[in-house]
């Protein structure tokens, strides 16, 4: 036996919803795109209501997804991971994810590439750390290795010295070496790699007919 629908209201709050009732009480909300089809006077099954309160629970987990998105691009696992927290079952986030990957809102092996370019052009640091960085967001081993494979971590190194040592400018040796040494190791780049690009840095900064061309010019402005 069916339950009549007797009105539907757009939400005040969130006129994205639909507020359903049947036989002249409130029943469920849903969607506006999954109340479309409905109408005043319909006859609506109890497998019919708990399919359309499914389809509506699966479309807020997609809408939660698109938030996230929002904010910054993420790997699938990030994405898996918010929903599971926000305890949307299994099967809900795998249809999900997959909505996700049809419209290419979500690829680890464009991620991985995205991430190892933004932090190598902003904040350089070693292969290694941008390993770490991208295994803790939970990327395909694949996906890492292809974005990593054509960086060099002295190339990298050096970058990085290059943007600090602005801050050491006036510093002796021997401190200037310590702190930007410090500095290359906390980004991941082991003493082998790091001693020779502080040395370079040094030695350019400090070359006499360089002077009006300093990699490290004085902000004493």
């Amino acid at each position: 036996m069916g339950r009549k629908i007797s009105a539907l209201k757009v939400q005040k709050r969130n006129p994205r919803r639909v507020n359903v009732y049947l036989e002249g009480e409130f029943a469920f909300g849903l969607e506006r795109t999954a109340a479309a089809w409905l109408k005043i006077g319909q006859d609506l099954s109890e497998e019919k209501i708990a399919q359309l309160q499914s389809e509506d629970e699966g479309e807020k987990a997609y809408l939660q997804a698109l938030k996230l998105l929002s904010y910054r691009p993420r790997s699938e696992a990030e994405v898996r991971k918010k929903l599971e927290q926000r305890s949307v079952p299994e099967s809900m986030i795998a249809e999900v994810l997959e909505r996700l990957h049809h419209s290419g809102l979500i690829d680890d092996t464009r991620f991985a590439q995205d991430w190892a370019e933004n932090r190598s052009e902003f904040r350089p640091r070693s292969r290694r750390a941008l390993v770490i960085e991208m295994r803790q967001r939970g990327v395909d081993e694949d996906a890492i290795t292809q974005a990593v494979a054509s960086l060099d971590d002295e190339s990298l190194a050096y970058q990085a010295a290059v943007k600090y040592c602005r801050r050491l400018n006036s510093m002796e040796w021997q401190v200037f070496r310590q702190k930007l040494t410090g500095f290359l190791a906390r980004r991941g780049f082991s003493y082998g790699v790091a001693a020779p690009v502080v040395r370079r840095v040094w030695d350019e900064n400090h070359t006499d007919n360089m002077e009006e061309e300093k990699l490290c010019p004085d902000n004493k402005s």
